[in-house]
């Protein structure tokens, strides 16, 4: 037993250059000779193609939009096809890429360099041209990243084993491409001076005594329970010189 109609070759989404020329094709199997009609949706608007009524619908790309087909036969019996992404990349130059261009991967978007502060999101973002259209594998520090499989990687609140080198590769039928490797680093940000921003690395105790002043100065940067913070030696140098101009005898502790 089998259905009345059967798609038996479905269309494939693609990504291309804005006026690039291609075919997106339908094929089914009925027990009646059967009819086809291909549909476009553009944002929320879903219209019939005029005279598009072939198997293969050929297509000048123009802007993104998805595609579908529907089959129907003698009897009234209809279904449709997979809707399918026809993404169109207005940034490329018209005519590119060249004419023996078999649908490989082409990076078209690479992905750049980001700083964020530990707790904040993270978004890194690539695009690749080709036919059928690319899928998308993210890796950090060369470890696949099993969940981000989109052109955008998004982490909603960094931490800082976060940072380090991503790239992405886009594959199809016809190969694979990497995007080039950018690197992300997630911590405290710096100031010029470093006192306000790595408050929690320093403790001091100010004594003034009968024979002069002292101060003890201890610098933390290994905590349990806490990301190790951004420049607890340079902030007890710097301190230390500074108290020392003032007259305090210094005493500098580490971890």
């Amino acid at each position: 037993f089998f259905t009345a109609i059967a798609i038996t070759e479905q269309p494939v989404s693609v990504s291309v250059p804005v006026g690039y020329s291609f075919t997106l094709r339908c094929r089914a199997r009925g027990r009646t000779s059967l009819q086809y009609q291909w549909f476009c949706q553009y944002r929320s608007d879903c219209c019939l193609i005029p005279g598009a009524t072939n198997q293969d619908l050929p297509i000048i790309a123009e802007q993104t939009q998805l595609y579908t087909c529907r089959v129907n036969d003698l009897h009234k019996n209809a279904v449709f096809s997979n809707w399918v992404k026809v993404e169109v990349h207005q940034c490329v130059a018209r005519g590119l890429p060249p004419h023996l261009w078999q649908g490989e991967p082409v990076i078209v978007l690479n992905p750049s360099e980001q700083r964020v502060e530990v707790g904040q999101p993270l978004q890194l973002q690539c695009a690749a041209m080709g036919v059928p259209a690319p899928h998308y594998q993210w890796y950090h520090n060369g470890n696949l990243l099993e969940q981000q499989k989109r052109k955008k990687l998004w982490i909603m609140h960094t931490k800082v084993s976060d940072s380090g080198t991503y790239l992405c590769c886009a594959s199809n039928s016809h190969g694979e491409h990497w995007t080039n490797a950018v690197d992300v680093h997630v911590g405290e940000q710096s100031q010029p001076t470093s006192l306000c921003c790595t408050l929690p690395v320093l403790f001091l105790l100010v004594f003034v005594l009968a024979t002069g002043k002292i101060a003890l100065l201890v610098g933390n940067n290994r905590y349990q329970h806490h990301p190790n913070l951004m420049a607890p030696v340079r902030d007890v140098f710097e301190l230390s010189r500074l108290l020392e101009h003032l007259g305090f005898q210094v005493v500098s502790l580490l971890d």
